[in-house]
């Protein structure tokens, strides 16, 4: 049995435990989850301009923060709950983001009338199964591609927020609708 410290991980995930335990447990596995979906979409929005370890340090403030990301809550969080969140020192308090999730959180609601579930409309933009990438060096892999550049259109024109082609692309990632360990990472075959 190989030892958590010899095994090869992406590069990105090297940095501290965190990191570690996100990328081997997480990080690029098929989800169809509504309220994981949304989680993941409003983490990546917040981290626009951040690095992600800050956003996984913050990650259970945003939990408690954002009602366990349930996007029917999020969705009634009034002028008053909003302005509580730009105080909040366990979240990113950028006034833009906070109001991004509420919003996206109203969106997340309509896709779920118009398709089922949010998962049904993310999922069509890689004909519902993962894309297998087989990067060899975390150099190689994209900041955007046409799917996230599509998926970035059409969740604009919907209404949605803080969804660039670079944020939907490592959302993409984060949820497995692409998988983008690199070759040589244990987790590549296993997802």
């Amino acid at each position: 049995m190989t030892s958590d410290k010899t095994k090869i991980r992406c590069e990105w995930a090297t940095g501290n435990a965190l990191q570690a335990r996100y990328h081997d447990t997480e990080w690029g596995v098929p989800s169809r989850d509504d309220r994981h979906l949304f989680e993941m979409l409003i983490l990546e929005g917040a981290q626009a301009g951040l690095s992600w370890d800050t956003i996984l340090r913050k990650r259970d403030n945003y939990r408690r923060a954002f009602a366990q990301f349930d996007p029917v809550k999020v969705a009634r969080f009034d002028r008053g709950k909003r302005g509580r969140l730009l105080s909040d020192p366990g979240i990113v308090r950028n006034r833009m983001k906070i109001e991004a999730a509420v919003i996206n959180a109203k969106m997340v609601g309509r896709m779920r009338d118009e398709y089922d579930s949010f998962g049904a409309y993310i999922w069509q933009f890689v004909d519902g199964k993962p894309v297998k990438n087989a990067w060899t060096s975390h150099r190689q892999v994209p900041a955007e591609t046409p799917q996230s550049r599509l998926m970035s259109k059409d969740l604009t024109r919907r209404g949605f927020k803080f969804v660039g082609p670079t944020i939907c692309y490592a959302f993409m990632q984060a949820v497995g609708l692409v998988n983008d360990h690199v070759t040589g990472c244990f987790r590549y075959r296993q997802v």
